[in-house]
């Protein structure tokens, strides 16, 4: 039985398949801003990832009138104060590629001594009454070179140790088991399913 339709605020195919993985056995009917394009691209002017995170699902919920999840992810790296954070997707400015950005990570990074980052993602559900936020993290290293081909944006510099590899040389379900985005979704889909259980009951 499906409870609901909710549309994921993201027209990032790599995020889309990550979502979508993680969601698969809920209960909900997902959708993405492709079946939408009436809605065209929501700028992130938020200065955290749970302002951007935030701002996305609210403008999709507004317009769509369907509940919403809105998504931001930032690496943060320790050698550079925390940097790129919540400009990780235009670091290298606006409309790069993902090797752009991760040229300028790199050539940041020589002489650094200190090669601890963490990937950090905040979901948030919104459907007009209620507004639920969960948050991700991974811990890790940024390599000096690209490794794997899996992934995308930063995945082939960001080594974990426990995996001994990047996130770029996981295969999609090892990476969703770990991942900031996946861990991200698991804590919210489990705050969806007890919010919904206790305040919106579906009936037969």
């Amino acid at each position: 039985m499906i409870l609901m339709k909710i549309i994921l605020a993201t027209h990032n195919i790599h995020k889309m398949v990550e979502m979508k993985a993680v969601l698969k056995d809920f209960q909900v009917d997902v959708l993405t801003l492709d079946d939408f394009p009436e809605i065209g691209e929501i700028p992130e002017t938020g200065e955290t990832l749970e302002e951007n995170a935030l701002l996305k699902a609210r403008t999709v919920n507004k317009l769509s009138g369907f509940p919403a999840v809105g998504d931001d992810t930032g690496l943060e790296v320790n050698a550079l104060d925390g940097d790129p954070g919540v400009y990780s997707a235009r670091y290298a400015g606006e409309n790069v590629t993902y090797s752009n950005n991760v040229n300028k990570l790199l050539s940041e990074m020589i002489n650094k001594n200190d090669r601890s980052a963490q990937f950090r993602t905040v979901t948030a559900f919104v459907d007009g009454e209620d507004e639920i936020i969960a948050e991700g993290k991974i811990d890790g290293l940024i390599t000096k070179e690209p490794k794997g081909n899996y992934g995308f944006g930063y995945d082939p510099v960001f080594y974990i140790p426990k995996m001994k590899r990047t996130f770029a040389e996981l295969s999609a379900e090892e990476k969703n088991r770990i991942s900031h985005r996946g861990l991200a979704l698991q804590k919210l889909c489990k705050l969806l399913s007890a919010h919904w259980s206790e305040n919106k009951p579906t009936g037969d």
